[in-house]
């Protein structure tokens, strides 16, 4: 399927998100030392698969070819949302125990709700609701 340049410019822009929540992940851990905890790892498990996947699908003009980024997505955005209350709510934290760094610690809590699941959920909202109006926009032509 032959992409017009509107739809070529969204897939970018998903392409886009997905490295920029690569890289900021990359960041906290090798740059500020931060250790990932279990949850942070799936997080990654289903975010870094997505840069190769929606790169590909803008290089080969073809969004049918990035479907595997949308399953990714949309199951990255369960587990961020389950990590994210993990964090803020105490009767969820399940005494914080999911391997060396506790899953309820919050290395950063920016304006005080904004931690790294938030932006990893964030970043895979946007991915999920933006492919699947480039799916629509792709059927409606």
């Amino acid at each position: 399927m032959k992409l017009t340049k509107k739809k070529e410019n969204i897939l970018l822009g998903i392409w886009g998100i997905s490295v920029i929540a690569t890289l900021g992940s990359l960041f906290f851990s090798e740059i500020l030392g931060y250790e990932p905890c279990k949850l942070c790892w799936y997080q990654r498990i289903l975010m870094y698969p997505l840069v190769i996947i929606y790169g590909t699908a803008l290089f080969k003009k073809d969004v049918s070819i990035a479907l595997p980024g949308l399953i990714l997505s949309g199951i990255g955005m369960c587990v961020s949302t389950y990590h994210y209350l993990i964090q803020k709510l105490p009767t969820l934290e399940a005494g914080g125990a999911c391997g060396l760094v506790p899953c309820n610690f919050e290395y950063v809590n920016y304006l005080g709700f904004i931690t790294i699941p938030f932006m990893a959920g964030t970043a895979f909202i946007l991915i999920f609701v933006t492919h699947l109006s480039l799916l629509k926009q792709s059927r409606g032509k």
